[in-house]
């Protein structure tokens, strides 16, 4: 991927009852679809059976840990909204965001963590996402000094025409996580990936 790409990774964001809008947010490489082109909600089949967990006091995420895919990174940096409505990016192919637009890990809601599948020719902290499966964990580290265990439920694989905007940034009734990079074809014309993948994980313990 060029350094040109990485100033675009779109994709759509709905920021729950924290606005009640959809916002056009970016990362690396996928474009925007159009607003209100989402997918619907999980059907009852696909989501979690996994009992809730009450969530956590407010805190922010420190590290984060996927024993599964040898994610281990250092400091999660936050990611808010640039001048034009998108999101902020990562600096780099290692490190990791958090959307700070909407909850902490461990909070209720769905947590955003974002980032790169590749950057500069170099593997990105989520180049083996979509390798995610149903039951492995993702461990956030937070800055109070509790860890938020999550355990995967779904990971996807959408389209930029497809985006699940409403799945992925919709209220949830307990605290949730997703994790998003860039998948897919890579379209060397316009520097970006054709596709996001997302995996969905919830609080099992604290």
């Amino acid at each position: 991927m060029t350094s040109a790409s990485w100033r675009r990774w779109p994709f759509p964001l709905v920021i729950g009852t924290l606005l009640g809008v959809v916002l056009a947010a970016v990362l690396t490489a996928c474009a925007v679809p159009p607003p209100g082109k989402v997918a619907s909600p999980a059907s009852p089949s696909t989501v979690s059976s996994v009992a809730e967990v009450p969530p956590l006091a407010p805190a922010k995420p420190a590290r984060l840990e996927i024993p599964a895919i040898g994610v281990r990174t250092g400091e999660i940096v936050d990611l808010g909204l640039a001048g034009d409505g998108t999101l902020q990016v990562p600096r780099d192919a290692i490190t990791t965001g958090w959307f700070t637009g909407g909850p902490a890990p461990g909070e209720t809601g769905p947590a955003i963590l974002a980032g790169h599948v590749d950057y500069k020719k170099v593997p990105g902290v989520f180049v083996r996402l979509k390798e995610l499966k149903t039951g492995d964990e993702a461990l956030v580290h937070r800055v109070d000094g509790s860890t938020a265990v999550f355990t995967v439920y779904a990971v996807e694989r959408h389209s930029k025409a497809s985006f699940p905007t409403e799945k992925v940034y919709g209220d949830t009734t307990g605290p949730e996580l997703r994790l998003i990079t860039c998948g897919g074809d890579f379209d060397s014309s316009t520097g970006n990936y054709l596709d996001n993948v997302i995996a969905y994980a919830k609080l099992v313990r604290a």
